[in-house]
């Protein structure tokens, strides 16, 4: 009988090895590596351990085999790491959206009907203007509910009301978290694109990431928490951004055999070679 586990909510499941398994596939880790450190793992569950001492020991577990499996199996977490405010979230946001062909505004005020409304970011692509919030949090457990949606639709239906002609495009309101489900069903009713963390489930943000191959920085197993907050405050939010300067590195007084790694662990990441390792 699998024993309970304690949820970031503070909710309790049972423990899925199937889930356990499948978030270390999404990794790049092969069978045989996943097969390891599940059975690592499951010597030592007991009633009522947390996710998070789950998640601690898979990464430690990974980590030993590639940092770079590490790494990606680490990027909710570091995702949650780009606070404590939403704006590097929000540039995060729109350097991946760039990578997948958009070109993108930041922060733009637009006029309403009503009020005028600070936009956090305004993506276009085939002829189509999208008006994007951003909803940014830095602790586990707190999920997006039905009043974000509905506050947000209320801003972009007050900008469209007073535009002259009807723009193509939608809005969105994109997250490092979950939806509620009640959020879900006003997005899909009033027309608004959500996208989280794992919705939709085809199309969500840790897929559109991985695809991309645009990493935050704070993914690095690497790099120490005053280094990346280095790099962040100038702007050097991905991995790809990184490798083209890596000059920052040398601002640090990093050794150039640490730098190299810390670079090719990046490479790995946004060039997705271990996907191709057996």
């Amino acid at each position: 009988m699998q024993p309970d586990i304690v949820k970031s909510s503070g909710n309790r499941t049972k423990f899925s090895i199937s889930k356990l398994r499948r978030s270390l596939k999404k990794s790049g880790a092969t069978d045989k590596m996943v097969a390891s450190v599940i059975n690592e793992i499951r010597d030592e569950l007991y009633q009522g351990i947390s996710t998070r001492e789950i998640y601690n020991r898979a990464f430690a577990l990974l980590k030993n085999f590639k940092g770079a499996y590490a790494s990606r199996y680490k990027l909710k977490k570091a995702l949650y790491e780009l606070g404590p405010s939403g704006f590097i979230f929000e540039k995060f946001i729109s350097r991946l959206l760039k990578e997948l062909g958009y070109r993108t505004q930041l922060n733009e005020v637009m006029q309403g009907k009503c009020v005028t409304h600070e936009v956090d970011l305004i993506a276009y692509k085939d002829s189509e203007r999208h008006l994007i919030e951003c909803k940014f949090h830095n602790e586990e457990g707190r999920n997006c509910d039905v009043k974000i949606p509905l506050y947000i639709d209320s801003r972009f239906r007050d900008i469209y009301a007073f535009e002259k002609k009807k723009v193509s495009g939608q809005g969105w309101v994109v997250t490092n978290t979950k939806f509620t489900g009640d959020a879900i069903t006003y997005g899909k009713c009033a027309g608004l694109k959500l996208l989280s963390w794992d919705y939709p489930e085809n199309n969500c943000l840790k897929k559109l990431i991985d695809e991309a191959g645009i990493y935050p920085i704070t993914v690095s197993t690497l790099l120490s928490e005053s280094e990346k907050q280095f790099l962040l405050e100038r702007e050097i939010i991905t991995g790809k951004e990184l490798v083209k300067s890596s000059f920052y590195l040398d601002h640090q007084g990093i050794s150039e055999n640490r730098k190299q790694r810390i670079l090719a662990e990046f490479e790995i990441l946004c060039t997705n070679k271990m996907d191709h390792e057996k």
